[in-house]
């Protein structure tokens, strides 16, 4: 899906950019160019950075116990 049609940035670019160390939206902004003119895009890409970052972080042995 594309995020930002200024750059023609799309999901997998924003998901490689985490991938390769950027952890924040300046960090996925800056690799992709993705909301760097217009910025209508840059709610879409936090939000990404954020679900994908997140889904990176492993549980804790606390919140595995905790769940079971």
């Amino acid at each position: 899906m594309i995020v930002c049609h200024c750059h023609v940035v799309n999901d997998a670019a924003i998901a490689a950019a985490v991938d390769a160390g950027a952890r924040t939206l300046g960090q996925v902004c800056r690799s992709t160019g993705a909301g760097s003119d217009c910025g209508s895009c840059v709610f879409s890409v936090r939000r990404l950075v954020c679900e994908h970052v997140s889904s990176q972080v492993p549980e804790s042995v606390e919140a595995q116990h905790a769940a079971s």
